[in-house]
């Protein structure tokens, strides 16, 4: 059992850190984008708003796409006041409680709201409300909840590992 769970993990943290290599290439492209606009808007006293959004939606696409890479490598947010102090199988039972408590039931529960909000966008053709924005805003709706599925199969990466750990010092 255990290496059945130990293979899904390796799997799962394999695609975490290919997704999160690939979306770090995002930032340079908003690197760049960011430093365009701001000489063309200082240089020329012009702007877009297309790039405006663009560079909203590649930091959107950052943060969602990467959202499960920063949980993979322990680089999230966690309130701290006991965790440090517990012994491994005690973290590893307080991370099984989380995911099956709060991440997993609350990423299922994103997914399939933000898919229905994505969907109603793709049926209404929703475009950006500025003259001259982004055509196709429905696209970065579903996003949200490819990003979403992306963090939820870490989770379930974490939940398989802290089982390996707190049967592990079970035995």
């Amino acid at each position: 059992m255990d290496q059945i769970l130990e293979k899904t993990a390796n799997t799962i943290d394999q695609i975490s850190d290919w997704i999160g290599k690939q979306v770090s290439w995002l930032t340079t492209a908003l690197v760049i984008l960011v430093c365009f606009d701001v000489i063309t808007r200082y240089t020329f006293s012009d702007t877009s708003a297309w790039i405006m959004e663009l560079e909203w939606h590649l930091f959107a696409l950052i943060f969602l796409f990467g959202a499960g890479y920063a949980f993979r490598h322990d680089k999230h947010v966690r309130v701290d006041l006991f965790y440090a102090r517990f012994a491994a199988r005690d973290q590893a039972l307080v991370n099984i409680i989380g995911a099956l408590v709060f991440l997993i039931p609350w990423c299922l529960i994103l997914i399939y709201q933000t898919y229905n909000f994505a969907l109603v966008s793709f049926k209404d053709g929703e475009t950006s409300p500025d003259p001259g924005g982004l055509p196709a805003l429905w696209v970065i709706k579903f996003c949200i909840s490819i990003g979403l599925f992306f963090l939820l199969l870490q989770a379930i990466s974490s939940l398989c590992r802290n089982l390996v750990i707190y049967r592990a010092k079970e035995d």
